[in-house]
């Protein structure tokens, strides 16, 4: 019998597969169904475990955070076979990869889930990002600048469909810049514009020179500015008023820089009681919000960039669709 006509017979068999991602802020998972470079989200799931608390900047994973962490794949781990992955796979990214220490988290992991971990090189980290938002139909033809603002780095990346133009990581986030600034509580003017400079001179320092020549080559088409990740969420969520995490409201939002600017400036005016009961802003993030914000809107300001397109794919959904790999991304 021929198959049917929504189900070509050269299509691949659909295979559910998860990857959990271990970073400086907190381990997500994602379970998926994958056909070729196609990934339909089964469960998504995030923890904070803070990973990079007291990392900086002696570069120790501590005890407290590690074994958190550890406890959080054994869960993620639980709950990707419940729903019937195949194969779950563990990835780390900023904190782990300039630990002094990786092998601690790596036996921890192990002893609690058995699982092994993967630590990705800054250059996959950006990479696989790219793939991964790009797997998005409503991204695959434009040029686009994806940000990546996690809690150890930040990833840029620059390119249309394949065509990967431009990427860096830069040793830049939310995490490390709160625990570098250390603002007071409500936080002081002089904080907030000791962190505007401070990324300022970084971004101008170690990517400017690089990308703004990048960003010139599309001069005849726009580029979008694409932001993925926790902080990303949380701008989508706090300026919907969103009481829990909607997929369907979080992707494709797009937020103005005039928005982005009043956020930073409301958030940097608030002690962190009252940003605790901001709709849309987890309690516990409450505390990095402040400069994952502050790095979005460097960059924005830095760059020209008039809108921001919030996505809620990431380097995950590149993990899961070439396996185990992720070859010639």
């Amino acid at each position: 019998m021929a198959p049917p006509a929504s189900c070509p017979a050269d299509a691949p068999a659909p295979v559910r597969r998860a990857v959990v991602d271990l970073g400086t802020n907190s381990v997500k998972l994602l379970v998926g169904e994958v056909s070729g470079e196609q990934v339909v989200p089964v469960l998504e799931l995030s923890r904070q475990t803070r990973l990079g608390r007291d990392f900086y900047p002696h570069r120790r994973l501590q005890p407290g955070p590690v074994a958190e962490t550890a406890a959080a794949v054994a869960d993620f781990h639980r709950r990707a076979r419940e729903l019937g992955a195949g194969t779950v796979r563990v990835i780390a990214t900023s904190a782990a990869r300039e630990a002094v220490n990786p092998e601690d988290l790596r036996r921890a992991v192990r002893a609690a889930s058995g699982l092994e971990i993967e630590i990705l090189t800054g250059d996959q980290e950006a990479r696989w990002g790219f793939a991964g938002v790009t797997s998005d139909p409503h991204l695959h033809d434009q040029p686009l600048l994806l940000l990546d603002v996690g809690g150890g780095s930040t990833e840029f990346s620059l390119g249309r469909r394949r065509d990967l133009r431009f990427h860096h990581s830069l040793a830049l986030g939310a995490v490390r810049l709160w625990s570098e600034l250390a603002p007071a509580d409500p936080p002081a003017a002089a904080d907030l514009a000791r962190g505007q400079r401070r990324v300022r001179e970084q971004l101008e320092a170690e990517l400017a020179p690089a990308l703004r020549p990048r960003l010139a080559e599309w001069a005849r088409d726009a580029v979008g500015l694409v932001g993925t990740g926790g902080t990303a969420t949380v701008l989508a969520m706090m300026t919907q008023g969103l009481a829990r995490f909607e997929r369907e409201r979080v992707d494709g939002c797009l937020l103005s820089r005039c928005q982005v600017a009043e956020w930073l400036e409301r958030l940097w005016s608030l002690p962190l009681a009252r940003r605790r009961q901001i709709p849309g802003l987890p309690p516990e993030r409450a505390d990095v919000i402040l400069t994952g914000v502050l790095i979005y809107d460097t960059v924005m300001a830095t760059f020209g960039f008039a809108t921001l397109r919030v996505t809620t794919r990431s380097l995950r959904y590149a993990a899961l669709t070439d396996w185990p790999g992720v070859a010639g991304v």
